[in-house]
């Protein structure tokens, strides 16, 4: 109900926030589950990220965060605002780059995002 995910503790295994603690997944996979979710799509008001909640089969409660459209161009102005030389985006192969029309219209709409 508060929104709050524990992590187990893990041995570092790399950069911070790495999948020590957690496992990256696909963007479009992210699209396809956050609408069946327990919560939707939730807003992170600090970290201006989306966040959404699901049960898995077992049972077990788990958290996704993840940026859309809207949290990258809420970053990539930052950088505009500042002044600051760039802007990249963490594993832009995990979109969907399927000849799907959502997955493309998600794809080209995160692209965009980064330009301000």
């Amino acid at each position: 109900q508060d929104h709050v995910c524990s992590l187990f503790k893990v041995p570092f295994r790399g950069a911070p926030c790495s999948d020590a603690a957690g496992r990256q997944v696909p963007y479009g996979a992210i699209m396809k589950q956050v609408n069946s979710s327990l919560s939707g799509v939730l807003w992170d008001e600090v970290q201006k990220s989306p966040f959404y909640e699901y049960k898995d089969s077992l049972g077990h409660f788990h958290q996704v965060w993840f940026d859309d459209p809207h949290s990258i161009s809420l970053k990539a102005a930052y950088v505009k605002n500042r002044g600051l030389r760039g802007i990249g985006m963490w594993n832009g192969n995990s979109l969907d780059y399927s000849r799907e029309a959502v997955a493309e219209q998600q794809t080209e709409a995160m692209w965009q995002a980064l330009t301000p």
